[in-house]
């Protein structure tokens, strides 16, 4: 994730891929019970699901789709390796076999992995799916007119970093072998217990190589999930998918494929398609949205009438919201100065700010507090709700600046609810108490993203965010704090400019563990080991909360997107 254009995209995916993300347990609707939508809940074959979007779902390639765990839709047309436990709350956080018998397998360090594909597996038009369209659709996704995936690949697999895909090196990647149709090998440049997570990536789509048509692929993906594309215009604006007849549920734990067709329109205004899903009138009755979330006032609106709060799904994604210093700038090489600012914070204010409380949740800590990311709980700079402005003056005389200073805070003038000028204004606010001067700087989105994720331009104070490529502490804290990821002549996201051997090592150490659930202890507490540094302020994650038509069932709400998982649902 080194493109600033990819957190956005995955920011909306998620939100959303977007994201949204973010916090504790994941739940259904209110009840966390699909009965909420009315009439007998059990969930049946047939119907149209209506999908309402803002943001068209563009490069439909799996080259070029940057999807945590197979993305939503996408994972409807795309089957990988491994993919997301299709389940409500934490249990969905789990990494879970697709297209392979288990999860992988790793030699002793982890720097190999070998998979075995499932038997009887068919692409839409009956033809078998082998491991060597598995390597192609991997190798296809290096080739720089189909960029925009995850870059782990590059990264991680042997020999990657030059390689310019099929169309221009014929040879391949040494580094994926297939010695017969259902086994596949990779060969890693360093141990990576987290590659199960990896492999949920569209890029590990299967792609028959005779069936590859470049730049145009993504109007006609072969589909090896339970639909199928039969109408994609205006770069995903409008996408009609129906039953792939050649998807086997046998070979498929995780995806229901209940309804016969599933369409897909995008570009709509955010209030138009919450007006519509609330209203539930025709075939908006069996509409859901993959990445338009309720508002401030329209949840308020919402929560006052019953039938609509019942149709309100809650969801969390791994993401937070935070404060970020260049310690390189002064005053914040002082490491006092930082602490002051974080014992200043008012969240309850920046929460405020943020949506309120049913839409934000106040963070102590970088890591999300999910179990999956190995979430430890800590507080190095305890101001209660409302900041301790007092402590910030004491901290500010020790460092020198016993008569208050005058900083400038960076924002971008999107109305995000995240880094924008209402959250800007709530930090201003507080810091004022403490004696702390801050003049707010906002830039329009694009001038914003490139100014602080260019080492150059790097402002000394300014708002961020950041959101998990899949529930880890890994893709969480390396991009963040790990010194050799620091990029001086490109997108940049070490924002406090971090490089300390101890917590470099640490990483590497981590990233050996195959055990999950032992790496995640490690995850957090290097978290609470960074987090002593106050190279960020964490502010708070949010919390999604989107409306379905009234004959949506089996709403399915996991901690790995925080959004209804639309490959469950059924409509009546």
């Amino acid at each position: 994730m080194r493109q600033p254009s990819v957190i956005a995209r995955r920011v909306a995916a998620a939100s959303v891929s977007l994201v949204v993300a973010a916090g504790a347990a994941a739940c259904g609707p209110e009840d966390n019970d699909a009965k909420s939508a009315g009439g007998d809940s059990t969930p049946h074959k047939g119907g149209t699901l209506t999908v309402l979007n803002s943001n068209p779902q563009q490069d439909f390639d799996p080259a070029r789709l940057y999807t945590s765990g197979g993305g939503n839709v996408p994972s409807l047309v795309f089957r990988t390796l491994t993919t997301r436990n299709r389940e409500n709350g934490e249990a969905g956080a789990k990494v879970v076999p697709d297209l392979a018998t288990d999860t992988g397998r790793p030699n002793k360090d982890a720097t190999v992995w070998t998979y075995t594909l499932k038997e009887g597996l068919k692409y839409e038009d009956g033809s078998p799916i082998t491991t060597a369209d598995i390597k192609y659709g991997i190798e296809r996704s290096f080739a720089p007119e189909l960029s925009g995936g995850a870059p782990y690949l590059r990264d991680w697999l042997v020999g990657a970093a030059d390689y310019q895909g099929p169309y221009k090196d014929k040879k391949g990647l040494a580094a994926i072998e297939t010695p017969d149709a259902r086994t596949i090998v990779f060969h890693l440049n360093k141990p990576e217990g987290e590659f199960p997570y990896l492999a949920t990536q569209t890029q590990f789509t299967p792609v028959p190589k005779a069936k590859d048509t470049g730049t145009k692929y993504e109007e006609h993906p072969v589909s090896s999930g339970p639909y199928k594309v039969v109408t994609n215009e205006n770069d995903g604006e409008r996408l009609v998918l129906e039953r792939n007849t050649h998807w086997s549920a046998s070979t498929d734990a995780e995806r229901k494929g209940y309804p016969d067709k599933i369409d897909v329109r995008s570009g709509l205004d955010s209030s138009v398609i919450n007006q519509r899903l609330s209203a539930s009138q025709g075939t908006d009755a069996a509409a859901v949205t993959t990445d338009t979330n309720l508002g401030p006032a329209e949840l308020a609106k919402v929560s006052g009438d019953k039938e609509l709060a019942a149709r309100v799904g809650t969801g969390h994604f791994g993401y937070t919201n935070y404060i970020a210093f260049n310690p390189k700038i002064k005053p914040f090489d002082n490491a006092k100065v930082r602490q002051a600012i974080s014992y200043a914070i008012d969240r309850s204010s920046v929460v405020n700010a943020a949506g309120g409380s049913a839409l934000a949740e106040p963070a102590t800590t970088f890591l999300p507090n999910q179990k999956s990311f190995g979430y430890t709980e800590y507080d190095h700079f305890p101001a209660g709700d409302a900041g301790d402005a007092a402590k910030a003056k004491e901290l500010l005389k020790e460092a020198g600046y016993a008569k208050g200073l005058t900083v400038t805070l960076t924002h971008s003038n999107a109305k995000d609810f995240e880094t924008s000028p209402e959250i800007a204004t709530a930090i201003q606010d507080a810091l004022k108490k403490a004696g702390i001067t801050v003049k707010l700087q906002g830039l329009e989105e694009n001038d914003y993203s490139d100014k602080i994720h260019s080492v150059k331009t790097e402002p000394a104070f300014f708002l961020a965010h950041w959101g998990a490529d899949w529930p880890s502490g890994g893709p969480f804290l390396a991009p963040i704090f790990d010194g050799r990821q620091i990029v001086k002549d490109g997108a940049n996201f070490n924002t406090g400019l971090l490089d300390d051997k101890s917590v470099n090592t640490e990483i590497d150490a981590i990233n050996k563990l195959t055990d999950l659930d032992a790496a995640a202890k490690r995850w957090g507490a290097l978290d609470a080991k960074i987090g002593e540094q106050a190279l960020t302020v964490p502010l708070f994650h949010p919390v999604y909360k989107r409306l379905y038509g009234k004959d949506i069932k089996n709403v399915v709400i996991s901690e790995w997107t925080g959004v209804l998982d639309i490959s469950q649902v059924a409509v009546k």
